[in-house]
C-alpha cells in the first residue's frame, strides 16, 4: 500500500481549483462505483460550460494537478512555478461568477442525501484508509478543536496556493458542513475528501 504523500496535497488543491472554476466537482456521478470509475478513468470534462470560457493556462494546471499516477502528478514547486499562477496575466481576481456560484448551490442541494450516506462510509473507513486525510485536517484544524473554522479553512485553502474571496470560501464552507453548524468536522472532512483515499486503496 502507499503511503500518503505530498502528491494527495495536490490533487486536493487540484479539485478545490476545479470546484471553483466551474461550479461542480472533476469526477461525479449517480452511484459510489460510478464515482470510482470516473476517478480511475482520470477523464476530466473542460467541455461543459464554463470551461469553453476559462484559460487555458487555468485548464492545463488543474489537468496536471489531477492527474491519476501519482509520480507523474506536478509537485508543489511546480505548481507555484506554473505560468498561470506565476505570470498573473490570466488569473483574474475578480470573484466567481454569479453562475457558478448558484451551480454550486443546486449541487450542494441536490446531493444532501447523498452527502449524508458518504458520511456514513466515513465513518467507517480504517485508520490505515485515512491516514492521509487526517493529517491534512489536523493541518487545516490549527487550534486542535477537532472543527475546521471558517478562519482556519481559509488559511488553510491559502496554504494550497488557493486565493478565494470570502463569499467563495463561505460557498465552500456550506458545501463540506454537512450539518450546518458552521463548522466543519473531522468526519465532514474525511466525507468530502475520501474519494481520493478510496482510489489510493483500490489501486493496490
Amino acid at each position: 500500500r502507499r503511503r500518503y504523500g505530498k502528491e494527495i496535497d495536490i490533487w486536493s488543491a487540484g479539485v478545490i481549483l476545479y470546484i471553483l472554476l466551474s461550479g461542480v466537482p472533476p469526477f461525479w456521478a449517480e452511484t459510489e462505483k460510478g464515482i470510482f470509475d470516473a476517478i480511475l478513468e482520470g477523464d476530466i470534462d473542460f467541455a461543459s460550460q464554463p470551461w469553453p470560457t476559462i484559460s487555458s493556462g487555468a485548464k492545463d494546471l488543474v489537468r496536471r494537478m489531477l492527474t491519476q499516477d501519482p509520480k507523474k502528478r506536478i509537485t508543489s514547486a511546480q505548481v507555484l512555478e506554473h505560468p498561470w499562477l506565476k505570470e498573473g496575466g490570466e488569473a483574474s481576481d475578480k470573484p466567481i461568477d454569479s453562475a457558478v456560484l448558484s451551480r454550486m448551490k443546486q449541487f450542494r442541494a441536490m446531493n444532501k442525501m447523498k452527502k449524508m450516506a458518504l458520511k456514513v462510509i466515513a465513518e467507517n473507513l480504517s485508520a490505515d484508509e485515512i491516514q492521509g486525510l487526517r493529517a491534512m485536517f489536523a493541518n487545516m484544524d490549527t487550534d486542535n478543536s477537532g472543527t475546521i473554522t471558517y478562519d482556519e479553512l481559509k488559511a488553510g485553502l491559502a496554504r494550497l496556493w488557493v486565493k478565494l474571496t470570502e463569499a467563495e470560501v463561505k460557498q465552500l464552507m456550506e458545501a463540506a458542513d454537512v450539518d450546518g453548524n458552521g463548522t466543519i468536522d473531522y468526519i465532514e472532512f474525511i466525507t468530502a475528501t475520501m474519494h481520493r483515499a478510496q482510489l489510493e486503496r483500490d489501486e493496490h
